[in-house]
C-alpha cells in the first residue's frame, strides 16, 4: 500500500520535480490564481447587491466573456507568432490593473452596474490572450511527453484556488465588503509577474513558430487541418455544447446560495468552495494518469450531467455542496482530458490556434450561456436552469460517444477490408 501510494505521488507531481520554471510558474499561481477567485466571488456578489437580478448576474458573465467571443478565434494566431511569455506577463499586468481599478471604485463608493460591467469587458479583454498564452507556455515548460500531468496540476491548482478564494472573499465580503477582494486580488498578481520574469527561457521546450502566420489565413489552416481529425472535432463540439449550456456556474451558484437555499454570502463562498474542493481532487486524479483518453473524457462529462441533473432537485445546503463536490471531480476530469487531447493532436506550429479552438469552444459562448442561464433561473429558479444544464450535457456526450463508437467500426471495417 505504502509503495502504491509513492508510486502515485511520484507520477502526479513529476511535472513540478523536473522543470524548475514549471515550479516557478506554479507557485506564482498558487498566490494569483487564489486572489482570482477571490474577485469572481465578490464581482458576483457586488453585481447582486447593485441589482437583485438573476439577468444582471447573467449580463455580468455576457460582459466578462463576450471579448473572448469576438477575439478568441484569433488570438490563438497571435499566440503562434509572438514570444509566450512575454505576452502572458503583458495580459497579467493588464488584469491586475483592471482589479486595481475595481478596488478603487468599490472602496469609494462609485461603483455602478454600467462601471462594473465595462471594468468586467476589459478584464475579458485580457483573458481572452492570457488563456491560449498561458497553454501554449505550459508546453513550452514541460514539453510533450509530460504535457498531460501538467496540464491536470494546472487543474488542480486552479481549482484548488476555488476552495481557499471563494472562502476567504466570504468571510471578508461579510465583514469588510467587496472592495477589500479586489484589492488583494490586484496584489496578488505581482507573484506571477515574478515568476515569469525569473524564469530561464534556455529551459524552455523550443517550438516551431508560423511568424508569417495572419488572422485570416491562419485560422483557416487550423479549421482545415481540424477536418482531418474526426475525434478531435467531437471533443470540440462537446466541449463547446457542454460548456455553454452547463459550465455555468458563476450565474448559478450565487443564486443558488442567494435565493434558493437563502445562506448569504459566506454559505455562497462555502458552496464555491465545495465545487473548488472536488475539482481539485479530480485533478490530482487526473494528474495520475498515464495520459489523456477519449474515455476519461466521456466519463467525465457523462458523471457531470448526471450530478448537475440531481442537484436541481436538492434544496438543503448540505446536499448542494456534497453534490457540488462530485460536480467538480468531473468537470475537472472532463476539461483536462479535453485540453490534453487538443494539445497532443496538433502540430507545433499551429498549438496556438488549435489551442484559441479549444478555449473558444470552452468559454468563447459563455456570454449567450450566461444571458440563457439567466434567463432560465428567471423564469424557473435555479432548479430549471441545473435541470436543462444536466440533460443537455448527458444527451451530448451520449451522441458524441455514438459517433465515436460508430467511425471506430467503421475505420476498422476499412482496415480490414
Amino acid at each position: 500500500m505504502t509503495t502504491l501510494a509513492l508510486a502515485l505521488r511520484t507520477r502526479t507531481f513529476r511535472s513540478l520535480r523536473r522543470h524548475r520554471n514549471y515550479r516557478l510558474f506554479f507557485a506564482g499561481q498558487l498566490v494569483s490564481l487564489a486572489g482570482s477567485w477571490m474577485q469572481n466571488v465578490a464581482l458576483a456578489w457586488l453585481v447582486i447587491e447593485l441589482s437583485h437580478s438573476p439577468l444582471a448576474i447573467g449580463a455580468l458573465a455576457f460582459c466578462r466573456f463576450l471579448p473572448y467571443t469576438i477575439l478568441g478565434l484569433v488570438t490563438g494566431t497571435v499566440v503562434d507568432r509572438v514570444q509566450t511569455r512575454r505576452l502572458v506577463m503583458a495580459t497579467q499586468a493588464a488584469a491586475m490593473t483592471v482589479s486595481a481599478l475595481l478596488a478603487v471604485m468599490t472602496l469609494t463608493g462609485t461603483a455602478s452596474l454600467p462601471v462594473v460591467y465595462v471594468l468586467a469587458a476589459l478584464g475579458g479583454i485580457a483573458l481572452a490572450f492570457d488563456a491560449p498564452g498561458r497553454q501554449a507556455l505550459t508546453f513550452e515548460m514541460v514539453g510533450p511527453s509530460e504535457l498531460p500531468n501538467a496540464v491536470a496540476l494546472n487543474s488542480g491548482l486552479f481549482n484548488a484556488s476555488r476552495i481557499v478564494g471563494p472562502a476567504i472573499a466570504g468571510v471578508l465580503i461579510a465583514a469588510v465588503g467587496t472592495g477589500v477582494c479586489f484589492a488583494l486580488n490586484a496584489v496578488s498578481f505581482l507573484a506571477v509577474l515574478a515568476a515569469l520574469a525569473l524564469m530561464r527561457t534556455d529551459e524552455l521546450h523550443p517550438v516551431a513558430r508560423d511568424a508569417s502566420a495572419r488572422i485570416v489565413s491562419g485560422l483557416r489552416e487550423a479549421l482545415a487541418f481540424l477536418r482531418h481529425e474526426p475525434r478531435l472535432r467531437a471533443v470540440l463540439v462537446v466541449v463547446t455544447i457542454v460548456s455553454t449550456v452547463g459550465f455555468n456556474f458563476n450565474v448559478l451558484v450565487p443564486l443558488l446560495a442567494s435565493t434558493t437555499l437563502h445562506i448569504g454570502p459566506q454559505g455562497f463562498g462555502l458552496l464555491s468552495a465545495a465545487f473548488g474542493l472536488g475539482a481539485l481532487a479530480g485533478a490530482l486524479a487526473t494528474a495520475s494518469f498515464h495520459g489523456a483518453s477519449w474515455r476519461l473524457f466521456v466519463c467525465g462529462g457523462a458523471g457531470f450531467g448526471a450530478l448537475v441533473l440531481v442537484l436541481a432537485l436538492v434544496d438543503t445546503a448540505f446536499l448542494a455542496g456534497a453534490l457540488l463536490v462530485g460536480i467538480g471531480v468531473c468537470f475537472t476530469l472532463f476539461t483536462a482530458n479535453a485540453n490534453a487531447l487538443v494539445q497532443l493532436a496538433s502540430p507545433d506550429r499551429l498549438r496556438g490556434r488549435m489551442i484559441g479552438l479549444y478555449l473558444f469552444a470552452f468559454i468563447g459562448l459563455a456570454p449567450l450561456g450566461g444571458l440563457l442561464t439567466g434567463w432560465l433561473a428567471d423564469l424557473g429558479g435555479t432548479e430549471l436552469a441545473f435541470g436543462v444544464a444536466g440533460v443537455v450535457s448527458l444527451v451530448t456526450v451520449g451522441l458524441a460517444s455514438a459517433y465515436q463508437s460508430r467511425t471506430a467500426r467503421a475505420a476498422a471495417a476499412v482496415g480490414s477490408a
